[in-house]
């Protein structure tokens, strides 16, 4: 059974940081890119950071470019995201997600999903 958990979220005050986690089990981790998305309510589901299978290259929105870090280590099966200079506008449930295939952040083409860990920031 594949499952996704997150974990790491919380409330902050803007200018904040924060570090979610995603445990990865049930599949062949490593060979998977690993991904964030959120999705503020009312709004549609945005792809946040993306990473290869070996950790080596990322791909950022424009939204979090130079504030949020994404990692992975293979050997736990687990993905990072480093979240830095938070804003309120960042406030949204975060889901981490996995996929193989095209290098992208088209959440309809993603394999699994996790159920979510919370941000809010506030001003």
């Amino acid at each position: 059974r594949v499952l996704l958990v997150e974990s790491g979220g919380g409330s902050v005050q803007a200018g904040g940081s924060l570090r979610l986690s995603c445990a990865a089990s049930g599949y062949t981790y490593s060979s998977y890119y690993m991904a964030w998305f959120r999705q503020a309510p009312g709004k549609e589901r945005e792809g946040v950071a993306l990473i290869n299978t070996g950790g080596t290259y990322a791909y950022y929105a424009d939204s979090v470019k130079g504030r949020f870090t994404i990692s992975r280590d293979n050997a736990k099966n687990t993905v990072y995201l480093q979240m830095n200079s938070l804003k309120p506008e960042d406030t949204a449930m975060y889901y981490c997600a996995a996929r193989q295939g095209y290098f992208n952040l088209n959440a309809d083409e993603y394999n699994y999903w996790g159920q979510g860990t919370q941000v809010t920031v506030s001003s």
